[in-house]
């Protein structure tokens, strides 16, 4: 297998193989393009096409921050907000209609526990590397990530459920329901009486 096939099976690889680094470096530089160029700079589509080529259209404020980019794939109808990062060392996948707050982490890369195993070494060609795995994160449809949400690798999080401001996601979340906290946790279910039409004092009165 090749380093790229063992990490996007989730197996430990060797992150300096020269394929990855040379895919790491050039998303590097179209995310350094990206968020340097304005709203309004016609060009700036075409850098994001490069850097996700499956981004199906979804808006991303910048700016981003990503590993290998090719390696993401949104719905139709996503929005992010300002800082978004998602280090895609394995797939990502975002469905339709999601939105993602300001400075939002999406981070697929798992260290080893034992530091003789996570610690830096040189292989015998003398390239300094070190030992890592990844597991996919998968985002449902319709779900809102509110802002500075950490979502960790392995973690799917299920359709329309709300993940509130600052919550670190370390394990599966069903669908439907409002989860916050650190670790994030089920608060509760959502049920109509979220609807914002049940908060008359959001609306003008005649």
């Amino acid at each position: 297998m090749t380093e790229r096939e063992k990490m996007l099976a989730g197996m430990v690889y060797d992150p300096a193989d020269e394929e990855l680094a040379k895919r790491r470096t050039y998303a590097h530089k179209l995310c350094n393009a990206y968020n340097v160029s304005d709203e309004d700079d016609p060009e700036r589509a075409d850098i994001l096409a490069e850097l996700l080529p499956h981004r199906n259209g979804a808006y991303l404020q910048g700016p981003i921050y990503c590993d290998y980019g090719d390696n993401i794939r949104f719905g139709k109808g996503c929005f992010a907000n300002f800082n978004l990062t998602l280090l895609d060392c394995a797939p990502i996948t975002i469905g339709d209609n999601v939105f993602i707050g300001s400075g939002v982490t999406i981070v697929t890369p798992i260290h080893p526990m034992l530091p003789q195993e996570r610690n830096m070494y040189r292989r015998e060609d003398g390239i300094l590397t070190d030992r890592e795995y990844a597991k996919a994160i998968a985002i449902g449809s319709d779900c809102w990530i509110a802002s500075n949400v950490t979502i960790c690798g392995g973690v799917t999080i299920g359709r329309g459920s709300v993940i509130g401001a600052g919550s670190v996601v370390t394990r599966d979340i069903p669908s439907g329901v409002f989860a916050a906290g650190n670790p994030c946790r089920v608060i509760r279910k959502l049920t109509p009486n979220d609807s914002i039409y049940q908060k008359k004092n959001l609306f003008p009165t005649k």
